[in-house]
């Protein structure tokens, strides 16, 4: 009974105000609307002097004589006795914030649907004809929109189909053969599709790096962790050390503790900064996606236009695609530190334990870094650079501040040393090198070797010569050539002749560069490997009265 109740008073509902009829008049078409609902229509017709029905858009050349139906009156009364009669839901109704139906009277219903030919909002009854009647089948529903009039030219008070793609705005057709003459044009339904296509492939970039970015913070993580087990691990090592070793560093274990557990923390906050910077280009980068996934869903042409424009250019990515670790032992240069302590205690107190640097691996170098342009860009990577005096061979004369080498003529008097080269004659630097270094090398002679090397690199016998095995890298130069050489294997090398060589060292991405200085700088060689120790610096020097110094820089 209730669903036969509801079918009689949508029956007996008058289309135009959808109440119950009042005062029922029908017209020729078999159309029935209340008295006051269809005059109220046609006085707005009057000016085009043709009267059409609302419903099925039948037309009468001379305005119907309305005429009361009596019995459809009656049935009215009849259902009203009833207590049927329910008005619609408030929340049917249009409020400030809706689209309200343009052909409801009274208070009126939320539209359903807009025609952007008819350019008018339809509640679901009022709507009926578009789906029912031929004459609606061209036009064209979107979903409801306050903005309806927007589609008028201003001036000529036309629909807005066509886009100007040299004012980028849309015009009627009249504006394009007045205003926008010569102008390139297209229809506004071929812009819209364009502008579709264009968002869709930003959707799709937006995508494609918001999934490079979660799989980077994935990355991130995993480097939070092997940065704590690598400090755990140092720290575990290095209390193990100094407990056999108390009564003389205990205080310098305690030092190395708190210095590596203040590393562990800057490193871990630094990558920790890095990963929320990345998730915080996540939240904005899926903010962009909602825009224009909403954006995406639009139908008015017009509408989407308009707001298309309004939206701000996809800034470029300020960071790499994919974070590339490298497998880093953060803390294995302390760790190598105190296990030399052990044996040499007054020494590595005095000395060796100052030249540990815990500070530099940077959680930048967690990204790919663009190698400096510039020497200036270089410099900023440059730090003071001493010869150990402890490892150069007995026919080296070391000078300025143990900076310069010279191979002399007669062998010099140095005291027995386990790190002393006594076959080769060079020498390795007494700082070590990790993180990013820049120094350059003053050379004067015939043949003279600039190179890195690992601390554990052999130290007599024909194989402990720089590049003659696996454990260093080095650029001989001399009058006529360059010549690379690592683990016996010889490169040639070609550039400008320079008595100034440049090294760079980028070791946790396992970069080496040597560079021709002059009044620009040239790259001759670059190395792209995995370090896995610390390294130093050092020179080979073979003839008499040649000499190499490491020059200060500022």
């Amino acid at each position: 009974m209730a669903q036969a109740g509801v079918l009689d008073r949508e029956t007996f509902s008058c289309s135009i105000c959808l109440e119950l009829l009042k005062d029922p008049v029908s017209l020729a078409c078999g159309h029935s609307y209340c008295m006051d609902c269809i005059k109220t229509h046609w006085d707005q017709e009057d000016c085009k002097q043709i009267y059409s029905c609302p419903q099925c858009r039948r037309k009468f050349t001379l305005r119907p004589v309305l005429l009361k139906n009596t019995m459809l009156a009656d049935l009215v009364e009849e259902l009203k006795k009833t207590g049927l009669q329910a008005a619609p839901a408030d929340h049917c109704y249009a409020g400030p914030e809706d689209v309200a139906c343009d052909f409801c009277t009274g208070r009126k219903l939320k539209a359903l649907k807009s025609c952007l030919v008819c350019l008018a909002s339809y509640c679901e009854k009022h709507l009926q004809p578009h789906y029912e009647s031929p004459t609606f089948k061209k036009h064209k529903l979107v979903e409801p929109s306050k903005n309806l009039q927007e589609n008028l030219c201003s001036r000529h008070n036309e629909v807005m189909k066509i886009f100007c793609r040299t004012d980028q705005k849309c015009i009627c057709y009249l504006c394009s053969i007045d205003n926008h003459k010569g102008h390139k044009t297209v229809s506004a339904a071929a812009e819209f599709a364009k502008k579709q296509k264009e968002l869709m492939g930003s959707r799709l970039n937006i995508q494609k790096r918001i999934l490079g970015v979660e799989k980077d913070v994935k990355v991130l993580q995993q480097e939070v962790e092997a940065i704590n087990g690598s400090a755990d691990k140092a720290v575990e090592h290095s209390e193990k050390t100094f407990a056999e070793l108390i009564r003389l560093i205990q205080k310098t274990s305690s030092d190395v503790k708190q210095q590596l557990r203040s590393q562990q923390e800057t490193e871990v906050s630094r990558v920790k900064d890095l990963q929320e910077k990345l998730e915080l280009d996540i939240a904005d980068l899926k903010r962009r996606d909602a825009e224009l996934k909403t954006l995406a869903h639009y139908e008015d042409h017009n509408q989407f236009l308009h707001d298309y424009r309004s939206l701000s250019a996809l800034s470029e990515s300020t960071h790499s695609s994919s974070i590339n670790i490298r497998p880093l032992r953060y803390f294995e240069d302390v760790t190598a530190a105190v296990s030399e302590a052990r044996e040499k205690l007054q020494d590595v107190l005095r000395k060796t334990w100052t030249n540990i640097s815990l500070t530099e691996t940077q959680v930048d170098v967690l990204l790919p870094q663009p190698e400096p342009k510039t020497r200036a860009d270089f410099l900023r990577y440059s730090r003071g650079i001493t010869l150990d005096p402890n490892t150069a061979d007995t026919w080296l004369l070391l000078s300025d501040g143990n900076r310069k080498a010279t191979y002399m003529g007669q062998q010099q008097s140095y005291p027995r040393h386990r790190d002393r080269f006594t076959y080769c004659h060079q020498v390795l630097s007494t700082e070590s090198l990790t993180g990013r270094w820049y120094l350059e090398v003053e050379w004067r002679g015939y043949d003279v070797g600039v190179a890195v090397a690992y601390k554990n690199i052999i130290r007599t016998g024909d194989g402990c010569g720089f590049g003659y095995n696996d454990k260093s890298w080095a650029l001989y130069c001399n009058t006529k050539s360059y010549v690379f050489r690592h683990n016996r294997v010889d490169t040639p090398v070609s550039g400008p002749r320079s008595s100034r060589i440049g090294v760079y060292l980028d070791h946790s991405a396992g970069v080496l560069s040597f560079y021709s200085v002059s009044g620009t700088m040239t790259l001759l060689h670059r190395v792209q490997t995995t370090f896995t120790q610390p390294l130093y610096a050092g020179v080979g020097l073979w003839n008499k009265g040649d000499t190499a110094e490491f020059s200060e820089l500022k």
